[in-house]
């Protein structure tokens, strides 16, 4: 997924062909019961997610740990192309408002984008991870970006495939 603006020390990025239509992915992505089954890589599992599809609208999940601790994540949506791209920040709140900078060690802004371009019978799927500083960008690696959306994204196609 590398885009004309793609910049290696700040951004992470993968793409993947799946054997789903862009539109399973879609809703995969942006109806809150069909996200929470597969988002976050089990055994974790996301127990909680708020989403208000429109530019400005609320993205939120809370994740939890194996041991049981939440993580909750709250952003907001800055462009949605239906069944072929989808981005958010956590830089923002609901409304495109700022929200404070937070004062937890592994805590980074990112602005993540998402997109499904078909190809054949299935799409060609993107995902990509936007970050202001390179070490926010080392950060998000070291916390396993590529095998963490990508073992995310294998939980999608299977749940999906039985939608």
């Amino acid at each position: 997924m590398n885009t004309p603006d793609h910049n290696p020390a700040l951004d992470l990025a993968f793409e993947r062909y799946v054997e789903l239509p862009a539109e399973k992915l879609w809703a995969a992505w942006t109806t809150p019961e069909l996200l929470l089954p597969w988002f976050c890589p089990r055994p974790w599992t996301t127990i909680a997610c708020e989403i208000d599809l429109r530019p400005g609208g609320i993205f939120s999940t809370v994740m939890r740990s194996p041991e049981g601790q939440e993580f909750p994540g709250i952003g907001c949506y800055l462009e949605l192309l239906p069944n072929r791209r989808l981005v958010w920040t956590n830089a923002l709140g609901p409304g495109f408002r700022p929200v404070p900078a937070k004062e937890v060690e592994d805590f980074f802004f990112f602005t993540g984008i998402v997109s499904f371009t078909p190809q054949g019978s299935g799409t060609r799927y993107g995902a990509r991870v936007v970050h202001g500083t390179a070490e926010d960008c080392r950060k998000h690696a070291a916390l396993g970006f590529e095998q963490g959306w990508g073992i995310a994204l294998d939980q999608l196609v299977e749940f999906m495939k039985t939608r």
